[in-house]
């Protein structure tokens, strides 16, 4: 029998993604137990992520830890997240959280939406 393939992440921080949400956690009116990511349906190229505190984790979210920070991932998206990392960047005009996603097959012109295809599941491991 060979070794079982390692547990997938469902989403990765790079350290500017994470200090950023360090940031916004300390500033929160009540305590929060993580930043929770999820993808819904809309925008003109099908679907947008989400972002919004979490004052508790959901028994069926997905929990990452990266980087000393707690991120809640929706179920209903773990297949289109699988693979993704997620950014903070800076530049003259913007501040934003940026997602850099394996299952982004397009996005529309303003930046606001995306088209996203589920992972194969049969090629992504376990979840973890």
């Amino acid at each position: 029998m060979g070794k079982p393939r390692p547990k997938l992440q469902v989403i990765s921080l790079t350290d500017a993604a994470a200090e950023r949400i360090r940031e916004v956690m300390a500033r929160a009116e009540k305590p929060i137990a993580g930043v929770r990511v999820g993808v819904e349906k809309g925008g003109c190229a099908g679907m947008s992520y989400t972002m919004e505190y979490a004052e508790t984790a959901q028994p069926s979210d997905e929990v990452v830890e990266d980087k000393g920070v707690r991120v809640l991932i929706d179920p209903k998206a773990v297949l289109f997240l699988l693979g993704t990392q997620m950014d903070f960047r800076v530049d003259r005009l913007s501040s934003q959280f940026v997602f850099n996603n394996p299952n982004q097959t397009s996005a529309c012109g303003c930046g606001e939406s995306v088209a996203l295809a589920p992972a194969d599941e049969a090629n992504s491991g376990d979840v973890r």
